[in-house]
Order: structure tokens, then sequence, then C-alpha cells
């Protein structure tokens, strides 16, 4: 029987995935309706506003949900929001049992659908698959705790460490295969961010080019406006948006910008750039809940140091540059190796010929408040 309880978390799993990239500011959730060990309904929630993944797999199952099974990725809601509460739903479709992978990690409601769900008589069991759940809806976990975006680094690099050769190529550092599966990863995030000289040296359009792939919001880190007015990306046609984020007072500029139809987001400044700090919790509150810092040796220097990297995902080829070439930070590291930041959960996969190296930074003494 409990070999039969993870095949069904993980199918609910499977579902939610379907949603990642699609449902912010909600998290992506999965449903699985087992009836005498049976599937009879699946659901995904698909976009806020629209109805979550419990009320999709209830339709599907119809009245064989009476006596079953629910399998759900986090906890059903217990409030009424833009759609009727979940655990509502699963009470009138009279389900005899709930198995929840982890509770809702929003304070405001934390437990209480749970405890809905109880107090109609219906068994609930919690934490089957939890951290699988957990890992599924970081980006959701740490904007609604904080109001701060889950912020992934990813970057390309050599074997011997370089990002681009002496005369600042790098075009191409990983394969095709690499490349596609890092515009997968901009259609799964809220926005993408880099800086200024990466959109001057390399006039990116920073779009998602899969299939079926959404663009995410675009952010350019430009302290001091000297993006030019030619620049692809201010001309790029998608219904994702294009943002400045300066700390300049240069007001032609950008009243030049906004001509073309992107948004300037005016920070605090730090040392003269922007402060990244304030950028992020800036994104944060318009409900931004996840970035993909892509470009740029100095924002990822900077972003580093401050501690503001939740994840870093680093491609890594096999080729072989030599010579001086470019880093991936940028600014003032380490002196001692003994100092050097580590990575904690570290996952390594192929990807064609190359490699994917995956961790999460340890803050130092210096970055934890």
């Amino acid at each position: 029987m409990a070999d039969l309880h993870l095949k069904m978390m993980r199918l609910a799993l499977a579902e939610a995935r379907k949603g990642i990239g699609k449902t912010a500011p909600n998290p992506a959730v999965g449903c699985v309706i087992v009836r005498n060990g049976e599937v009879v309904g699946t659901g995904w929630h698909k976009k806020a506003g629209t109805p979550h993944a419990e009320v999709h797999a209830l339709k599907a199952a119809g009245d064989k949900a009476a006596g079953a099974d629910a399998y759900v990725t986090l906890e059903p809601c217990s409030h009424f929001g833009k759609t009727p509460p979940c655990a509502k739903a699963l009470i009138e479709a009279r389900v005899a049992r709930v198995f929840v992978a982890m509770v809702d990690p929003n304070p405001l409601v934390s437990g209480r659908g749970i405890q809905m769900l109880k107090d109609a008589g219906i068994a609930v069991e919690v934490g089957l698959l939890k951290e699988e759940s957990r890992e599924l809806n970081l980006p959701f976990i740490k904007w609604i705790q904080t109001k701060l975006p889950y912020v992934v680094l990813k970057s390309a690099l050599t074997l011997d460490g370089k990002s681009a050769t002496a005369s600042g190529d790098s075009k191409w550092v990983t394969s095709d295969r690499a490349r596609r599966e890092v515009h997968r990863l901009r259609g799964r995030l809220d926005a993408i961010m880099v800086g200024v000289g990466t959109v001057v040296k390399d006039d990116p359009l920073l779009t998602c080019r899969v299939p079926g792939g959404k663009d995410p919001l675009r952010v350019i880190v430009d302290s001091t406006l000297r993006i030019p007015l030619h620049a692809a990306i201010l001309g790029v046609k998608s219904k994702a948006e294009t943002v400045i984020a300066t700390c300049s007072c240069d007001h032609a500029k950008m009243e030049a910008l906004k001509a073309h139809g992107v948004e300037i987001l005016t920070c605090c400044e730090s040392d003269g750039r922007v402060d990244l700090a304030d950028l992020f919790e800036k994104l944060g509150a318009r409900g931004v809940q996840s970035v993909l810092l892509e470009g740029g040796s100095h924002l990822a220097g900077a972003a580093l140091r401050a501690g503001l990297i939740d994840k870093c995902m680093i491609f890594l080829a096999p080729k072989l540059v030599g010579g001086a070439g470019m880093g991936l930070f940028a600014g003032e590291g380490a002196t001692l190796m003994a100092d050097a930041i580590r990575l904690e959960q570290v996952r390594v996969k192929r990807v064609g010929v190359d490699l994917l190296v995956e961790g999460v930074p340890v803050k130092t003494k210096s970055q934890n408040p």
C-alpha cells in the first residue's frame, strides 16, 4: 500500500510540474483522485485566477470522487480568493482521505485547509514526498515568506573557468543542447536579468525560444543609462515587458527609453551602482517570484558578494581557452581558499557534451543578517 501512495503522489507531482512558470503568483500544484487503486481524475493549476488543481481533478473524477483518496502536492486552500476554497470542494465531493505532500508555507493560511478537512471527518496524512514538493515550489516559498524573489545564477564556462576569450568572444561556450536547456529555464522563471554590459556587447533579445514557452520579464541593470537606443531588446515584440533598473537622474534618456515602450525602475544607489537588494525588493513587491541572473560578471559578482543568489546553475563545456580570458565573477573575491563560498546540495548531470553543476551557495557570516 505504501508503494501505491508513493506512486500516486509522484503522479500528482508530475501534474504539478506542468504548471511551473505559468501560475505566479500562485504555486504550481497537482492533484490525483484514486478510487480502489484506480486513477479516476487528475488535474493541475494552470494559471492564477483559474480553478486550482483539486477542482480539475474532481471534475474529471465526477461521482467516482465519493469515497476516493485525493493526493495533493500542496495543502488545499481554505479561503476565498479569486476562486473558492479547494478544501471545501474536496469536502463536498465526499472524498474519504486526503494525502498532502506539504503544508502551505503562507503563515496566514498554513494548516487551516488541513484542519477544515479534519473537521469535516476526512482523514488527512501530511508529509508524503514533502521534499520533492518543496523543491517544486522553492520560488513561491521564498516569495510568500519574504516577498523577495528566488534568484538563480546561470552561467556557461569552459573547463578552465572562462566565460569568454580575452577578446570578449563568448559565442558559443556550450553546445546547442545546453542552450536549449537554458531557454526552457527562461520559460519557467518569472524574470531574466542582465547587466547593461551584456546588452552592449551581445545585443541579446532575452526571450524564450522553445515551442510553447513564455517570455520572462526582462530586467536590465543599467546604473547610468548607457544602453543604446538601437539595442535589439528595446524593439523586441513580446507579451513580456522590459524593465531598466537604474539610479541615474538623466530624465531625457529616461523619456527616450520610455518612448520605446520600456519601464524605468529607479532604485537606491550603492557605490555608484544600482543597489541589488533594493532592486530585488522592488521586483518582489510586484509579484516576481523568481529571477534568472544570466549575464554580466560585474552583476554576478555583486550579487554573490551580497549573498543574493539562492541557486547556481553552471554549465561546463569540454573546452580550454587558456590565456587571460574572462571569469564568472568580477570584483573582489576571497583571498584565501578557506574563505571561498561553498555550494551545498550539489548535483551534476550531463546535458549533451556539457556538464551542468547545480548547487546552493552557503552564505558567509557577513552575508547573514
